[in-house]
């Protein structure tokens, strides 16, 4: 005896299709921070001997950010 199977009716596409949250949010952010970083990159020297990398890029970063 088989159970019986429940379908949902199929969702709309076009112009009744929506879209989640971060479909728009992601884009968005990730095209601020390529702006933030081509915005300070007029300000690039060369990279001093002394400090560690994750040092260096943290301090790029909140550079960058404040």
């Amino acid at each position: 005896m088989s159970a019986p199977t429940h379908t949902s009716p199929p969702r709309a596409l076009g112009a009744d299709a929506r879209l989640p949250w971060w479909a728009l949010a992601l884009p968005a952010l990730g095209f601020g921070l390529l702006l933030v970083l081509l915005a300070g990159s007029g300000e690039a020297h060369a990279a001093s001997g002394g400090g560690s990398a994750l040092v260096q890029v943290t301090e790029q970063l909140l550079r960058a950010v404040g």
